[in-house]
């Protein structure tokens, strides 16, 4: 149990009814879940109000809440907090409750549209190598050293986070390496948090469903960097035309990373296959089994973090050999006739785009590329048309199909992507609805040393249709239709 009094401390209260001489046992948001002696934070989400289930939440034995505005019938054995933004607020009380555990140890948080995911895991396996004891949160999942635990959010809610944080304190960890979405940013699900670290990938066409321009998208990714603290630093590709703006007016110390300008950190690629990577690393060589442009980033971020934290350059360049790359990203596998089927998480333009390029400048063009790819439903409708138009001009064959459609017609959304077509791209196409099925036609078409790029889902082990998961693994598929293939 917490006293009112501290759960509540450093939140920008306007008005209080009622006493602060109380003990909470526990704090929580969603009305549903409220226990007796509880602190309910209510606030507007995007599609219901908190404020409506106040009552209900103290029928369910909240004894405390905070509120943008308090109830014009109130209970009088209650005490109401008024706050100018509870989002913000519950963030502040849950960092409380939990004890401030990010002020107990070094988190670092990874921002941009591509390449969070990758960069967090490869510098949770890079800290792990290196000996300490080390926390993940992330798209694919959350973990304390080498216990896994599964993850439904890019970036989970307050209360999570810190319950979490402190798990991973209380195992003896020293790092924490965390995702950070911009609908985290905008809905203040990291307020509270110290973050010891900011870094920034690149920033492109995505969320446009959520925020109401690309300009929006851009400042609410910066609003990450100008909360961090003095003492910590920020981490930014220079390369992105948007690079030099996260840092500015940011009061962390200021890194900068590249391959192509002058940069801090820099790099050089040597070698690109479909094996790996070979790369040169402020004068050292080193040989990485990731592959592409876009993770050569990925590992010259997580060369520079890792020196900026005040790690043996030497042992990091070992280690970056030994890295493997997040599930169901670039993920590669091969049948025994050398088709070559990759798995990629690629969900926007500018994640197929470098997908895709990262085949191109691999390919010897005496194979065909097969690109099976779809749009999610509910989502970002304006990267449809980019999507299935990027995919003809960098791929020989097409297949447009189901991704999670969620709520919407599959066949509607791949209409709207073919709307992003040139006649010249037609003869490419083959429009698939069923998701098996459409990877089943690409593994058909396939002969050897073809390449298949499944792009879109990566990690999911699901299908989002009509607000129901249905199991669904692409990487498993590929699997068995590659192994019926090869045994026919």
């Amino acid at each position: 149990m917490k006293s009112l009094k501290d759960i509540i401390y450093k939140v920008n209260i306007t008005e209080i009814t009622g006493t602060t001489e109380l003990m909470i046992k526990s704090v929580d948001f969603d009305s549903r879940s409220v226990l007796p002696d509880s602190l309910f934070v209510a606030f507007k989400g995007t599609k219901v109000d908190g404020h409506y289930f106040i009552n209900e939440a103290i029928k369910k034995g909240a004894i405390a809440i905070v509120c943008e505005y308090i109830p014009s019938e109130i209970q009088h054995d209650i005490t109401y907090i008024k706050v100018k933004n509870s989002k913000y607020a519950l963030g502040v009380v849950a960092s409380n409750y939990y004890e401030n555990p990010s002020e107990d140890i070094k988190l670092i948080g990874v921002t941009g549209t591509n390449g969070k995911t990758t960069i967090v895991t490869l510098l949770f396996q890079m800290f792990r190598s290196l000996g300490y004891g080390t926390g993940l949160l992330s798209t694919i999942n959350n973990r304390i050293n080498d216990n896994v635990l599964d993850t439904t959010h890019t970036t989970p809610d307050p209360i999570r986070i810190n319950k979490l944080l402190r798990q991973i304190i209380d195992t003896g960890c020293e790092f924490v390496f965390m995702e950070i979405s911009s609908h985290a940013i905008d809905q203040e699900r990291i307020a509270g948090l110290d973050f010891d670290g900011a870094i920034f990938t690149n920033i492109t066409h995505e969320h446009l469903d959520y925020h109401s321009s690309f300009k929006e998208y851009i400042e609410i990714k910066k609003r990450f960097f100008d909360s961090v603290s003095p003492n910590a630093f920020s981490l930014s590709n220079i390369d992105d035309i948007n690079g030099r703006f996260m840092l500015q007016n940011t009061r962390a110390s200021k890194y900068t990373y590249g391959i192509k300008s002058m940069a801090d950190f820099q790099c050089k690629v040597i070698e690109n296959q479909f094996d790996g990577l070979l790369l040169n690393i402020e004068g050292k060589e080193v040989w990485c089994k990731l592959t592409g442009i876009f993770n050569a980033y990925n590992l010259l971020a997580v060369y520079a973090t890792s020196i900026i934290l005040g790690q043996d350059p030497s042992s990091v360049i070992t280690i970056m050999s030994q890295l493997e790359s997040a599930e169901g990203r670039f993920d590669t596998i091969r049948s025994v006739n050398n088709i070559i089927a990759i798995v990629d998480y690629a969900h926007t333009p500018d994640a197929l785009k470098n997908a895709l390029q990262a085949i191109t400048t691999l390919r010897t063009k005496n194979e065909q590329l097969i690109t099976v790819v779809g749009a999610g439903g509910d989502r970002d409708k304006q990267k449809r048309p980019l999507m299935a138009r990027i995919a003809c001009e960098q791929s020989d064959k097409v297949i447009l199909t189901s991704d999670n459609p969620r709520s919407e017609k599959p066949e509607q959304i791949i209409k709207e992507m073919e709307t992003g077509l040139d006649p010249i791209h037609v003869r490419k196409i083959l429009s698939i609805v069923d998701r098996r099925q459409a990877i089943k036609t690409a593994c058909a078409m396939a002969k050897s040393n073809d390449i298949i790029l499944v792009a879109g889902k990566g990690h999911e082990k699901y299908q989002e249709i009509k607000g129901k998961k249905y199991p669904f693994d692409d990487k498993k598929i590929l699997i068995e239709l590659l192994e019926i293939q090869i045994n026919n």
